[in-house]
């Protein structure tokens, strides 16, 4: 887990060590165990690292890390599966000088060239300069777990880590209008239609399951996707073997991702996910005797006295499994006191005061001295955790006229007290999903245009009818889950993750990414993520040995939330709010009336947050 940063240009005096140490030195929190740098003899080409050292913390294997006098690669991530990869190149001939993943994963570049991505079980974001071929190659994992901008002119190309880096570089901070628009109205971080998109204008991302070749005799950049999700087909298989198969995958990926020579720990919400991945590392370590550094040290933001305070059921899992519990309580004193660093390290506005919980809890691991988190994201966007998707799920069984069972798990939904929606719409929505999909892209785009406080000027100079809003046809479950897992929601919780966790120099890793457990969870029908008013019910149905009864069949699902409300009625977070909206009405983005207007505060996951958008997007542009 590491920075990386890099420049490549057909003009030298835009390609020095200077400026490439300032971009490398914008990534110290990222790696803060080693610092390294890398200039081809002849050619305005330059690559820095800063490292973490997880595996092989020898100095053989830092980086830049070059290999048989024709690849450099700079690497920031994990290959999990990178001992069952070595094997193979093993047999091929290959030779290896290092214990690390990032030998292999430049070995496997030179075997298979781009079709090395299929074989990695990993989170990534990486470059390899091919000497022979004069080209940069970059690539990113499947889900987006590791970030990689970059920045083109007419005569290079820059990629990072993070934005701070480019701009260190000189890449202009100027915003991307459309992305923050829609973040105003809507709440969106990420473009449906567009990953390359980011919220600056002259700086841009390269999407989870893609590569991309930068020509440097030619100077074009081509990205091109490697991988993608079947949300189609269907597994036919037993109750018993599907479950077996989904415990066995859930397993093998906690397993791989136990492999580290630093300490390793776990975030512990309290909820079902975070419970489960808990528990599955006492079961594997169970299974195989290995001593490896599993610390059984669990961490938790609690709030006393908030209705959605999880600490009893964190406590219940700790108890359970002998877990070292250490717990943080993070408030609107912290907040204020945190927040230019919490900003600093997001980069881009975020939705709401979540994200500061999980920047609390990353920090008590440092202070413990846990390297490496397991953590349960991933789980609701690929098991249908939300309770939204329960009207989804019911319009499949509507569409597909199977009445009873239809009947059957609304009234199940309800008795264990979900909140869905469901009247004579989601009827017509059953039988109609691409009238559906329109009616919801009017719906979102009423809500920038009758926004309360946006000015009307501002909405229709930087509404873009082609890009701005995308609501996919639902036919089916599976259909939604794949939009909000490849297309929006999951990547805008990985990048929070991935800054949280890289500003105390963390390492999270996410048993549930692992992609041949996605692929087989798509695979299933609807009825194995929601089932008899359950949701996640192939995840639970494979816990039930390992865990209270209590965690595996909770259906009051918090989904991480602090007192927001609360916090945004101090006076001070009032103060910055009212700053923030007269910044916005001397842009011309806000209409005066808004500054008539007093505090609004809501919950941290209420459509309506504006104000909380208002303070936040200041804090960036």
């Amino acid at each position: 887990m590491c920075g990386i940063s890099g420049i490549v240009s057909a003009d030298p005096a835009e390609a020095h060590m200077e400026r490439l140490r300032s971009m490398t030195d914008a990534l110290t929190h990222r790696g803060p165990d080693g610092e390294g740098y890398w200039q081809h003899p002849s050619l305005p080409v330059l690559f820095g690292h800063r490292r973490l050292a997880v595996m092989d913390l020898t100095p053989s294997a830092a980086q830049p890390f070059s290999f048989q006098d024709r690849y450099t690669l700079v690497f920031n991530g994990e290959i999990y599966n990178y001992l069952e990869i070595k094997n193979i190149l093993l047999q091929k001939g290959y030779h290896f000088r290092t214990h690390s993943d990032t030998e292999v994963l430049v070995a496997a570049y030179d075997c298979w060239k781009e079709a090395c991505l299929q074989y990695f079980d990993g989170m990534f974001a990486f470059a390899i300069w091919e000497e022979s071929s004069k080209r940069l190659f970059v690539a990113r994992d499947r889900f987006g777990e590791k970030p990689l901008y970059y920045a083109q002119t007419t005569s290079s190309f820059l990629f990072a880590s993070e934005c701070k880096a480019l701009w260190r570089a000189g890449v202009s901070r100027a915003p991307n209008h459309l992305m923050l628009l829609n973040y105003f109205a809507n709440g969106h971080t990420q473009n449906a239609l567009d990953g390359t998109l980011t919220f600056f204008k002259e700086i841009l991302q390269v999407p989870p399951a893609h590569y991309g070749i930068y020509e440097y005799r030619t100077h074009r950049f081509t990205l091109q996707q490697y991988w993608d999700l079947d949300s189609k087909s269907e597994a036919r298989m037993s109750e018993e073997e599907t479950v077996e198969k989904w415990l066995e995958l859930f397993q093998n990926s906690v397993m791989r991702r136990l492999r580290s020579e630093v300490p390793i720990g776990t975030s512990l919400s309290g909820g079902l996910d975070s419970s489960a991945v808990a528990a599955m590392i006492a079961e594997v370590q169970k299974k195989s005797g290995e001593k490896n550094l599993y610390s059984r040290h669990a961490f938790t933001a609690v709030f006393p006295g908030f209705e959605k305070n999880e600490q009893r059921y964190a406590e219940t899992v700790a108890k359970a499994l002998q877990l070292h519990h250490h717990t943080v309580v993070p408030d609107a004193e912290g907040l204020l006191k945190d927040w230019d660093k919490l900003c600093y390290h997001q980069e881009q506005p975020f939705t709401s005061a979540s994200v500061y919980v999980q920047f609390k809890v990353m920090e008590l691991a440092q202070q413990q001295g846990v390297t490496v988190l397991l953590d349960g994201q991933g789980a609701d966007e690929t098991l249908a955790g939300y309770s939204k998707y329960i009207h989804w799920y019911l319009q499949e069984l509507v569409a597909r006229k199977q009445w009873g069972k239809f009947q059957q798990e609304k009234k199940q939904f309800q008795q264990h007290q979900l909140a869905f929606d469901w009247g004579t719409k989601n009827f017509a929505a059953a039988f109609l999903p691409l009238l559906t999909s329109v009616s919801l892209e009017s719906k979102e785009r009423k809500r920038i245009f009758s926004h309360p406080h946006l000015s009307r000027d501002y909405a229709h100079a930087h509404y873009d009818k082609y890009f701005s809003i995308y609501k996919p046809p639902v036919s089916r479950l599976n259909d939604i889950l794949y939009f909000n897992t490849m297309q929006q929601g999951l990547n805008e919780l990985l990048h929070y993750a991935d800054r949280n966790s890289m500003a105390f120099g963390r390492e999270l890793r996410l048993p549930f990414l692992s992609h041949e457990l996605v692929a087989f969870t798509f695979s299933l029908p609807s009825a194995y993520k929601l089932h008899d008013g359950f949701s996640k019910w192939v995840l639970r149905k494979s816990i039930v040995p390992y865990l209270p009864g209590e965690i595996v069949w909770r259906t009051d699902k918090i989904g991480f939330e602090p007192p927001q409300q609360q916090w945004m009625q101090h006076p001070s977070v009032k103060e910055r709010i009212m700053e923030a909206k007269k910044n916005w009405v001397a842009q011309g983005i806000l209409r005066k009336s808004a500054l008539e207007e007093p505090t609004f505060p809501v919950s941290a996951y209420n459509l309506d947050n504006f104000d909380w958008r208002y303070w936040c997007a200041a804090q960036m542009f």
